[in-house]
C-alpha cells in the first residue's frame, strides 16, 4: 500500500490511499462527508450492524484496514473500502449528497484508473498541483525529481524482501537520521506540521539532501545485493550518511543550518508578497 493522499468534497476531506492499484477510500470519513455527523466513527459502527442483519455480509467483508494518518500525525489502522464497495455503502446512507458525492466518487476513481494506463497523467497533475498551490517551477521540478528518486528507492526495496508500510518507515527513518539529525516524526515537530507532508515543506537545499541520502541508498543497496530488512537497515543507514557528511561540510563552510524550521511555501509567498 503506497500513496497516502486527500482528497476534497465539498470541503470535507477524505483520506484515501493506493492499494492493489487502486483507490481506497477512509468510509469513516465518507460518513462524515455525507452526514454532517459529530459522530461518524459511531454512525459506521451503527450502519455495519445494519448491513450484516440486512444479509450483506460480503460486503462487509470486503471492507480491509489500511494505515492512515490521524489528525495527531500518527498512522492508525481504518475501515477503507474501494470505489465499488463504497457505491453500495452509500446506498445505505439517507442524504441528499448521496448523488453528488456518487458523481466526484466515479470521478476521483476513474483518474486513478487513467493513471495506471498512462503514469504521465499522475505526473501532470502533480505538477498542476504544485503549481495551483503558489510554488515556482525551479522548487516544483525538485519535488517531482525527489518523487523519481523515492519511487525508484521504494521500487529497489520491494525487490529485496522488505516488507511495505512500517519497514519502508524505519528505513526512511534511517535515511533521514543520517542526513538531518532528525528523524521524519522529529522534522515535523521541528517544522510545526502536523497532517501535512514534511517534503511539501522542504526548502532547495533540503530536498537536495534528501534526494540524495536516498540516492546513495538506492546505489549502496545495489552495490552490496542487500537483501532482507537488517542488511537494507545498514544501507539505509549508510546512504543517509553520505547525505549527511556533505550537509555538515556545508553548514561548516557557509556557517548556516541546512533544516529549517520555516514552511517553504509561506516563506515564499510572504517574499513574493514583499516583492510585489
Amino acid at each position: 500500500m503506497t500513496g497516502i493522499h486527500l482528497a476534497i468534497f465539498r470541503g470535507k476531506q477524505i483520506r484515501r490511499a493506493i492499494h492493489h492499484n487502486e483507490w481506497w477510500f477512509s468510509v469513516i470519513d465518507v460518513v462524515g462527508a455525507l452526514t454532517d455527523s459529530s459522530i461518524p466513527r459511531r454512525y459506521w459502527s451503527d450502519l455495519k450492524i445494519t448491513i450484516k442483519q440486512e444479509g450483506y455480509s460480503e460486503l462487509y467483508e470486503k471492507i480491509v484496514q489500511l494505515k492512515l494518518p490521524s489528525s495527531d500525525g500518527k498512522l492508525y489502522e481504518t475501515d477503507c473500502a474501494n470505489t465499488e464497495t463504497l457505491f453500495r455503502i452509500i446506498q445505505s446512507i439517507p442524504s441528499p449528497k448521496a448523488e453528488p458525492f456518487k458523481r466526484w466518487l466515479a470521478k476521483v476513481g476513474y483518474e486513478r484508473v487513467q493513471e495506471i494506463e498512462d503514469p504521465e497523467l499522475a505526473t501532470k497533475r502533480t505538477r498542476a498541483l504544485y503549481k495551483a498551490k503558489g510554488y515556482p517551477d525551479d522548487w516544483i521540478e525538485k519535488r517531482m525529481r525527489g518523487i523519481e528518486i523515492r519511487e525508484t528507492l521504494t521500487d529497489e526495496w520491494k525487490k529485496r524482501d522488505v516488507g511495505e508500510d512500517r519497514e519502508y518507515a524505519i528505513l526512511t527513518a534511517e535515511i533521514s537520521k543520517a542526513t538531518f539529525g532528525m528523524t521524519p516524526s522529529q522534522y515535523k515537530r521541528f517544522k510545526g506540521l502536523q497532517r501535512e507532508n514534511l517534503r511539501d515543506h522542504m526548502d532547495d537545499l533540503e530536498l537536495i539532501f534528501s534526494m540524495l541520502g536516498e540516492a546513495a541508498t538506492t546505489r549502496i543497496t545495489r552495490a552490496k545485493n542487500a537483501k532482507g530488512f537488517p542488511q537494507n537497515k545498514q544501507a539505509a543507514r549508510e546512504g543517509g550518511t553520505i547525505a549527511g557528511n556533505a550537509r555538515s561540510q556545508l553548514e561548516q563552510k557557509s556557517g548556516q543550518k541546512v533544516s529549517t524550521s520555516k514552511n517553504y511555501l509561506k516563506t515564499h509567498q510572504s517574499l513574493k508578497y514583499l516583492k510585489g
